[in-house]
C-alpha cells in the first residue's frame, strides 16, 4: 500500500510545522518552480515522469534544514520525512539531493546509516539539478555551483554536478 502524496500546501505546511525559516522555504519554492518546467520539459520529449513528485520533492528536499544547515540536512529531512509518513518516493528525494549524491565512501565518513545517496530516478536528478542551480531563491548556471564545489576542494561532489548538469542537458537537447 502507498502512501499518500501530499499537494504543494500540504508540503509548505510540513514545512511550516517542522520550523523551516521562511527563507528555506522561499528556496524550496524557487526548487520545485525550476523543478517543474524541468519536468515539462522531460514530459514534452515524451519521458515518462511525474510531476506532481517533482514538485513535492523539491518543495521538501530542504526539509532537514530545520534542524541543520551541514551536509546532514539530508539525513535529518529523511529522518522528518519519516515521522510525517511520506512516500518513500519523496524520502528517497530528500536523502539524495545533496552534493548530485553522496558516495558509499563519503556516506560512512559522514556517519550515515548505510544506503544509497545518489540520485537514481528521473524525479530525484531533477530535484537535485534544480537545487544546484539555485542560490537561495535565484537561479545561478549550474557552472557557477561546479566552480563553488572546485573552489571548497570538494572537487568529486563538482565532477558530480558537473556529470548530472550534462545529463539533464544532453536529455532536453
Amino acid at each position: 500500500m502507498s502512501k499518500h502524496l501530499p499537494n504543494r500546501e500540504q508540503a509548505i505546511n510540513i514545512l511550516q510545522k517542522n520550523n523551516c525559516t521562511p527563507e528555506v522555504i522561499a528556496h524550496c519554492q524557487a526548487v520545485a518552480l525550476l523543478a517543474l518546467e524541468l519536468a515539462e520539459k522531460f514530459k514534452a520529449k515524451n519521458y515518462a515522469v511525474d510531476v506532481a513528485l517533482v514538485e513535492v520533492g523539491a518543495l521538501l528536499h530542504d526539509l532537514g534544514r530545520a534542524k541543520t544547515h551541514s551536509v546532514n540536512h539530508a539525513i535529518e529531512g529523511m529522518q522528518l520525512a519519516q515521522k510525517e509518513d511520506l512516500p518513500d518516493s519523496v524520502i528517497c528525494i530528500i536523502k539524495r539531493h545533496v552534493g548530485a549524491g553522496i558516495t558509499t565512501k563519503e556516506a560512512e565518513l559522514l556517519n550515515w546509516p548505510k544506503d544509497n545517496y545518489i540520485p537514481q530516478t528521473l524525479e530525484e536528478k531533477i530535484v537535485c539539478y534544480a537545487d544546484k542551480c539555485l542560490s537561495g531563491s535565484n537561479r545561478i548556471p549550474a557552472e557557477t555551483t561546479i566552480k563553488q564545489l572546485h573552489d571548497q576542494k570538494l572537487d568529486e561532489a563538482a565532477e558530480r554536478v558537473r556529470k548530472l548538469h550534462n545529463e539533464i542537458t544532453s536529455l532536453l537537447t
